[in-house]
């Protein structure tokens, strides 16, 4: 399918931010719709702790009028389970909720708190399932809501939520989508023609699980070169043990037309490579491309300064625009982070590229909140 018709369908439908803020100090919000609500939903994820004010439209149903009014987030690498990070976690999470409850003046009822499925499954993973049961008492005693619901959300739900959430209903039976987070990757598609039936496709890695999992082989020679030899090997192992498979298995081979992957990854990957489409909130790439993006992080991480990749960029405006987004890009992800989401990224899309090679690839901006929205959509009162 040509990227226009793509994007014409998934354009109304994704999440798209109207104000992205990283701090708390402002409290004006400014709905789009003349009738809707505002929700929040707080996420407590694998790097730290999210938080997305949504805005529902009247007809949000039939006209996918969802928005992220505001986004923000903080890091606190939760998954490390120290202390340290443990502290930073619940000092976000609450902070965050007051935001939302004091400052933004929305209801109770209508915050909504989960902690992640990559989260649930590290935990699960290391034997560390009573720091979340720790974090989520915490968190209820500090804000004073012992009743309130913090769901820990499984991995075929959030999948299931983030299809819902950024595949318009026009493409959702004839898309799979992969969503790559920091703790894991999850996915899947609607086989049966319904949204009853759905089925999953995940992977016990994710861009900071593959990260970690390399900078614990490079021990004490920290170089760039050793982090990438390293990195190659735990790649080869997951490639070799869960990707392969998970992807053999997903039996999307003759009903998905499109692949879709999100998740922050992607968000950095299609802002880095194709600057000029930074409005464009889903990039279309081919696999060839970003093999050449994953080589020039290692080799010329420098060609992706902000000044230079608005270098080609024409209008003053647009090249400050590009630069405020690639150098937020950065602030996120730094080389090493970089190199191991597009590593794992290019695992996943080589298999797909060898089972399907006329298949086109999206890389979809925002929607590691997509999830949200339809979270939002099933609970909301």
């Amino acid at each position: 399918m040509p990227i226009k018709h793509f994007c014409r369908l998934l354009l109304p439908f994704i999440v798209l931010p109207a104000c992205i803020t990283a701090g708390f100090g402002q409290n004006s919000l400014k709905p789009k719709f003349a009738n809707s609500t505002l929700y929040t939903g707080i996420e407590v994820g694998s790097k730290g702790v999210k938080m997305s004010v949504v805005e529902v439209g009247k007809n949000a149903k039939s006209n996918g009028a969802f928005y992220i009014i505001k986004d923000t987030s903080v890091n606190t690498d939760f998954i490390s389970f120290s202390s340290a990070s443990f502290t930073a976690t619940l000092n976000g999470f609450c902070s965050l909720y007051n935001t939302a409850l004091k400052d933004y003046h929305i209801e109770s009822r209508n915050i909504f708190t989960v902690i992640s499925s990559g989260v649930k499954m590290q935990a699960e993973k290391d034997q560390k399932t009573h720091w979340v049961t720790s974090l989520v008492d915490s968190f209820r005693a500090r804000i004073n809501d012992p009743s309130r619901t913090v769901e820990v959300v499984d991995v075929e739900k959030e999948a299931k939520l983030s299809h819902l959430g950024i595949v318009p209903e026009a493409r959702r039976y004839t898309t799979f989508l992969v969503d790559i987070g920091s703790g894991n990757t999850k996915g899947g598609f609607f086989p049966y023609g319904n949204t009853n039936d759905f089925k999953l496709f995940q992977v016990n890695w994710g861009t900071k699980s593959t990260a970690n999992a390399t900078e614990k082989r490079c021990e004490e020679d920290k170089s760039i070169e050793n982090f990438r030899k390293q990195m190659a090997r735990v790649l080869a192992g997951a490639e070799n043990t869960e990707i392969i498979y998970a992807v053999n298995s997903s039996g999307a081979y003759d009903l998905s037309d499109n692949i879709a992957i999100s998740g922050g990854i992607a968000w950095a990957v299609a802002t880095l490579t194709h600057p000029e489409l930074t409005d464009n909130p889903i990039v279309s790439v081919s696999y060839e491309e970003i093999v050449r993006f994953s080589e020039k992080l290692y080799s010329n991480m420098d060609a992706f300064a902000p000044s230079f990749l608005a270098n080609n960029i024409n209008r003053a405006a647009d090249k400050e625009k590009v630069m405020k987004e690639t150098q937020r890009v950065l602030q996120v992800f730094d080389q090493r982070s970089l190199m191991a989401g597009t590593g794992l990224l290019l695992k996943i899309m080589r298999q797909f590229a060898t089972a399907f090679e006329t298949k086109a690839f999206y890389l979809v901006k925002n929607g590691q909140v997509g999830w949200v929205s339809a979270y939002v959509d099933q609970n909301k009162q």
